[in-house]
């Protein structure tokens, strides 16, 4: 994919002076600034060097703010995550489950989102855990993976639950037991929805002291779990999860301009089957929504529950392998992702120096100014 021509840095760099006015906290402004330096002499960085003997060719970076809300820090995180969840896929039928909030807990989230993301994850994991524990719908432990997302396609506060869930559980005697329809059918959404609203009603009860008539809006309006079919082939799951595990409130990819103090960026209209539209904010208040989807400082926004959760997974997904027919492979090392040299596209870089904010020595520069102006020698 060809490089953005505008970034959310880019925004946050001609704003330095008002991200304060523009932040609703201390962690907020820290994060921006964090994003803001990604990448640049701020943050000091360090020289490679090919490894291809007939290019040597040595090359300037500057470190990354590796920090989660930054699109410019998720792909080799997102790839590496995706690697570690490839070795751990059933062959059984995946679904995907969404669970959202509707908006009238938007100012709770505002609030204390920690308490309120929190009780996210707990109902939604105890709504599946139980209608798979239920005879009636299926008898068996399952498993769950969850992903928070806060946003909507025009940055505003829009929490909700993406979840990959197997079709089937671990029964009392160690087999694994299909969903009805071999797999293809989970359970009743309806049912589902009227759960999911009532407990997460319940628990924030205990958490809120909130007029009567705020929870009577709660139950004003039905609220939607949604539940796709089931994935058409296993090793398709993990492709379609990575789009979503370390996703941010928005990519520099989908930024069209950046013209008189204005961010006009893409967004897909849902109501109108996902047709794109142009949106046009000030700085200030892209920034501003920017901000409502930094999550609390510590908060961990991908999950993992019951089967595949990390104390059980080890012992359970070899034995289900083994079963199926699979071939486990809790042995399997995670390939190291390797940096290709952007000259001669053969060999990899090695660092060999590192530096901070203040830079690299003059020598090193001039190094590297006469290396380029060296024609490429073309490997065979």
């Amino acid at each position: 994919m060809a490089r953005p021509l505008y970034q959310v840095a880019d925004v946050l760099e001609r704003n330095e002076g008002n991200l304060t006015e523009y932040t609703g906290n201390s962690w907020q402004l820290r994060t921006l600034h964090a994003l803001r330096k990604c990448r640049t002499a701020a943050l000091g960085g360090h020289i490679d060097r090919c490894d291809n003997p007939k290019c040597r060719q040595l090359h300037l970076s500057y470190n990354s703010c590796r920090n989660r809300h930054c699109p410019k820090c998720q792909g080799h995180k997102r790839e590496a995550w995706i690697l570690a969840r490839e070795r751990e896929l059933l062959e059984v039928p995946y679904f995907h489950v969404v669970f959202t909030l509707p908006d009238t807990v938007n100012r709770l989230c505002l609030y204390a989102p920690k308490t309120v993301y929190g009780i996210l994850f707990k109902t939604a994991w105890s709504v599946l855990q139980d209608f798979g524990a239920n005879p009636k719908f299926l008898g068996a432990k399952m498993g769950m993976v969850a992903i928070l997302h806060t946003w909507g396609q025009n940055l505003s506060l829009h929490p909700h639950l993406h979840c990959i869930v197997p079709g089937g559980g671990l029964t009392a005697n160690g087999k694994w037991k299909y969903g009805k329809n071999n797999g293809k059918y989970l359970f009743p959404v309806k049912a589902m929805s009227k759960v999911f609203r009532a407990r997460f009603v319940e628990s924030l009860r205990k958490e809120f002291d909130r007029p009567r008539s705020f929870y009577d809006k709660l139950f004003a309006k039905d609220w939607v779990v949604y539940a796709k079919r089931p994935f058409a082939n296993p090793k398709y799951v993990v492709e379609y999860l990575g789009r979503y595990t370390h996703k941010i409130a928005i990519s520099n990819h989908r930024i069209i301009s950046l013209d008189n103090g204005r961010v006009s960026f893409t967004a897909k209209d849902y109501r109108k089957g996902g047709a794109k539209q142009l949106l046009s904010l000030s700085d200030a208040e892209f920034i501003r929504r920017f901000s409502l989807h930094v999550l609390p400082k510590g908060f961990v926004r991908i999950r993992h529950y019951g089967i595949l959760s990390s104390t059980k997974k080890k012992i359970v997904l070899p034995l289900l392998m083994a079963e199926m027919g699979q071939c486990a492979s809790k042995n399997v090392s995670q390939p190291i992702l390797h940096r290709k040299c952007p000259r001669c596209r053969e060999g990899i870089l090695v660092t060999v120096f590192m530096f901070d904010s203040r830079g690299p020595p003059k020598h090193w520069i001039a190094k590297i100014k006469e290396q380029d102006r060296t024609p490429q020698i073309r490997t065979a």
